[in-house]
C-alpha cells in the first residue's frame, strides 16, 4: 500500500537550511533577554489574569509564591559569574563565598516558589477536586514560567571582554 508522501524527502529540505552560528553567538545576550523578559511577563500576565478573573475563589497567600520566585529572580540575577569564580576585581564585603550563598539563597527562593506553586495546584485543586482549577493552573504557569526566565536569563548570556 503506498501512501501520497512516500517520494517526499526531508534531506533536500534541510540541506538547504544554513544555519549563521555567528550571528547567534553576536546576538546571544540580547536573544535570551529577550526571551527570558517575556517568559517573565507573561508568568505575571496569567497571575493578573486569575485574579481578575474571580479573587474569591483562591486564597491571597497564593501571590506569595510569584513574589518570591521574582525576588529569587533578582537575587540568582545579581551575582555575575565572575564573582562566583572569585575573577572579579572587587570581592566585595564577604568575598567570594558570601557570594556563593547569596547565589543559594536566590535559588532556594526559586525552587521554594516553585514547590509552593506545585502544591497550590496538586494539593489544593487536584486532589480536592475543586472547581475551577484555573487559579491553581494559573499561579502554577507564573512560577514555572518565571522560573525558567531565571534559569534562561542567567544562563544564557555570556560574560565576554570586549
Amino acid at each position: 500500500m503506498s501512501g501520497c508522501l512516500d517520494n517526499v524527502s526531508c534531506s533536500d529540505f534541510f540541506s538547504n537550511l544554513t544555519f549563521d552560528s555567528d550571528w547567534f553567538s553576536e546576538r546571544r545576550n540580547a536573544i535570551s533577554s529577550i526571551l527570558s523578559g517575556c517568559l517573565f511577563s507573561v508568568g505575571w500576565w496569567i497571575a493578573i489574569d486569575v485574579g481578575a478573573m474571580d479573587s474569591s475563589s483562591f486564597s491571597n497567600a497564593y501571590w506569595a509564591c510569584g513574589v518570591f520566585g521574582t525576588i529569587g529572580l533578582l537575587m540568582v540575577n545579581a551575582v555575575s559569574n565572575s564573582q562566583l569564580r572569585g575573577d572579579a576585581y572587587v570581592p566585595g564585603a564577604l568575598g567570594v563565598a558570601g557570594t556563593r550563598v547569596w547565589m543559594v539563597i536566590g535559588f532556594l527562593c526559586s525552587f521554594g516558589s516553585l514547590i509552593g506553586a506545585s502544591y497550590i495546584l496538586f494539593g489544593e485543586y487536584v486532589y480536592k477536586k475543586v472547581q475551577p482549577s484555573y487559579p491553581g493552573t494559573g499561579f502554577f504557569m507564573q512560577n514555572l514560567l518565571i522560573f525558567m526566565a531565571t534559569i534562561l536569563f542567567k544562563f544564557g548570556r555570556v560574560e565576554d571582554a570586549y
